[in-house]
């Protein structure tokens, strides 16, 4: 009989719902359950596209007598870790308190207060029941001590920030000095040969490479954009990228970029879109705009649900072979290719015996089209022909696999990344599809995602309903997102939509105790009005997604300069201040902080567009790479603090340029503008 996860919409938990495992959902009936039951909680977390949590689930929770043991001593909990990151960061945090490495799936285990006392990730099905057995006997014999362990985590949980980490109110220190220390910090650990940083598995971390696009833009130092170029450059043509197909695998498991874990995510490919976008307008690769132009279409045909926004990931697996989706036997490329296999083969490093597992071929480069090209006696014309064609060939036989599973809820956190991707694509390609399709999705967000009563963002949606009140994420990518909309359309309901978010955000996750530096500007990751859980804590430290508060720091100052919200300036150089000591201590971990104290070294350029050329002139200046402006425009007038009482000159566009609210003579060219600017 299916157990109490058959009501819920998350595709992780429907996963489970046929387990023999009693699981119930997070929430007020398991913990009430657990608490009239006198029993300890079994938490386990997971997600949809994870693969380790399809073993432990095939070798354990799909099991009678692993489930009879589960059942009979424990009140059994499944979590999607996308679906409540509340839940899932307090009790990650607790098992690294305890000295656990931190992965998924992640079982802990709770008293029945819902404190945690201990936790593991994976373990194959002989150790799992041998601890289950010892857990529940700990728990019946030697209760006093884990009740003492329990409280002693859940204090360690509550810490403020200042306690955790000696975080004092400091007034920032905006320095090439300090950036260097911070740059410094970082690459040391980076990989200059390879790419990434240097460590296996590789992640494709954005919030890195765009914090060290910021450097050089202050510095014009040419060993991060080296350190930016060597990356970008091995992703693209490594097994990380589809190289069929298009999109971002979640990392690799090499130091080569060589052989990912399969499984493909939203959040990744949307911040890869803005990065290699903004990469291009530097560099102009053309491998960097093939990557965008390409993955926008994988995520337009594999992602994108009929309403416009985008589903959450696809599972490594397929017929529960990781990665079999992906690749390819030699006979099944000597059959598709023919006469071209050698030289596809030697392009692709691919091996008679196949170069991965299973005698499988995993599609990996190392050498860009042009060289490949020169050596082989072609036309750069030419070879791309010959790739187009092949390619085609080997996706209409790939698209007859069994395709891996879907998981098609919609994270509006992650969606907002996406519309800062898609948005920003728009602004350096100028492709109207690009634009279309950050419209919709933005439309959806607002329509869909947002509770009409009060303005409350929601955090999930599938199946025509919404649920879970959003969390801080949610509200820093979509303003994040609708920043840059606003900036690509010109269209100011977007920033007003923005500013609406910002408001609901100051009113409800802000700190109101009071330290003894006063108030903390850092926000809380929980709406006040959720769920109550046994430690509210703040998100401070970057990882493969922004932390939600650097996010929210950046959103302030721009909102400041498009608005003229002194407050916001004000609140965004309070939360600068505050984390300094942490950035520089640990800059890799806080890289998009970084990336603000880069933008912050020197004078946000305030770019005002005014007349009939506004659409073209804004074209023209994202054309370029210059990430510390803003620009606003209107095509006639408007009130907006940037715009108002400014108007074209004898007809004709003018440009404001405006730096701490003093600003220059006004312009009618966009070459004009650079001078003054850079």
């Amino acid at each position: 009989m299916p157990n109490q996860l058959q009501y819920e919409t998350s595709p992780y938990l429907l996963q489970h719902a046929e387990n023999p495992v009693d699981w119930y959902p997070w929430g007020e009936e398991a913990l009430a359950k657990a608490i009239a039951d006198d029993k300890p909680i079994l938490v386990s977390i997971g997600y949809s596209a994870c693969h380790w949590c399809h073993v432990m689930e095939r070798e354990s929770f799909e099991k009678t007598d692993v489930a009879q043991v589960m059942n009979e001593q424990f009140v059994c909990i499944k979590v999607d870790r996308e679906e409540r990151p509340d839940v899932d960061a307090i009790y990650m945090d607790a098992v690294q308190a305890m000295g656990v490495q931190g992965g998924w799936p992640l079982n802990v285990f709770l008293m029945p207060d819902a404190k945690p006392f201990y936790g593991v990730t994976y373990l194959p099905k002989r150790n799992w029941v041998n601890l289950l057995e010892s857990i529940r006997s700990a728990f019946d014999n030697n209760r006093a001590d884990l009740a003492q362990s329990a409280d002693g985590f859940a204090r360690e949980l509550n810490l403020t920030d200042a306690e955790r980490y000696g975080l004092t109110q400091n007034d920032p220190l905006f320095a090439p000095e300090t950036l260097d220390v911070l740059y410094r910090k970082v690459a040391v650990k980076a990989d200059d040969e390879k790419g990434g940083m240097r460590r296996s598995p590789k992640f494709p971390m954005p919030s890195i490479w765009r914090f060290l696009l910021r450097y050089y833009a202050v510095t014009g130092n040419d060993s991060a954009l080296h350190q930016v170029k060597i990356t970008l450059d091995r992703m693209a043509l490594g097994g990380i990228y589809d190289q069929l197909g298009g999109g971002f695998a979640r990392y690799s498991t090499d130091v080569d970029w060589f052989a990912p874990h399969f499984e493909k995510m939203l959040y990744d490919n949307g911040q890869l879109l803005a990065l290699y976008a903004e990469a291009y307008s530097l560099t102009k690769s053309e491998l960097y705009k093939h990557v965008v132009y390409q993955t926008i279409g994988f995520m337009q045909r594999e992602l994108m649900s009929p309403e416009g926004g985008f589903y959450s990931a696809l599972d490594a697996d397929s017929e529960g072979v990781e990665g079999k989706f992906y690749t390819f036997t030699t006979p099944e490329l000597l059959d598709i290719l023919g006469p071209d296999y050698d030289w596809f083969a030697e392009l692709y490093n691919l091996t008679d015996e196949g170069n991965w597992e299973h005698g499988r071929n995993i599609l990996h480069r190392t050498e860009a089209n042009k060289s490949f090209a020169e050596r082989m006696g072609w036309s750069l014309a030419d070879l791309n022909l010959r790739l187009d064609a092949t390619h085609v060939r080997l996706l209409r036989v790939r698209n007859e696999y069994i395709r891996p599973g879907l998981d098609d809820k919609i994270l509006c956190s992650w969606n907002g990344l996406m519309l800062k991707g898609l948005a920003t694509a728009y602004r350096v390609f100028g492709e109207p599809e690009f634009l279309a399709l950050a419209l919709r999705l933005a439309y959806f967000l607002l329509k869909k995602m947002r509770d009409t009563r009060n303005g409350r963002l929601w955090h999930t949606y599938k199946l025509g309903r919404a649920r879970q009140a959003g969390f801080l994420d949610d509200y820093a990518a979509v303003i994040d997102g609708l920043l840059a909309l606003y900036q690509a359309t010109f269209v100011q309901s977007w920033l007003t939509e923005a500013d609406q978010l910002m408001q609901y955000v100051l009113t409800n996750f802000s700190d109101t105790s009071e330290y003894e530096t006063g108030p903390d500007p850092m926000f809380f990751f929980t709406d006040k009005n959720g769920e109550e859980l046994i430690a509210r804590r703040k998100e401070l430290f970057d990882n493969v997604i922004p932390s939600s508060n650097s996010m929210m720091a950046e959103n302030l100052y721009m909102l400041s300069l498009l608005l003229e919200r002194s407050e916001y300036a004000e609140r965004a150089d309070q939360m600068l201040g505050r984390v300094q000591p942490l950035v520089q201590q640990n800059a890799d971990y806080l890289t998009n902080w970084a990336a603000l104290f880069a933008l912050r070294t020197r004078p946000t350029a305030e770019i005002a567009i005014v007349g009939p050329e506004a659409e073209r002139f804004r074209a023209e200046l994202d054309a370029e790479f210059y990430p510390n402006k803003i620009l606003c425009g209107t095509s006639a007038r408007s009130d907006l603090p940037l715009l108002h009482q400014r108007g074209p000159i004898d007809g004709k566009t003018a440009i404001y340029v405006c730096y701490n609210r003093a600003c220059q003579l006004p312009v009618t060219s966009v070459a004009e503008v650079w001078k003054m600017v850079k």
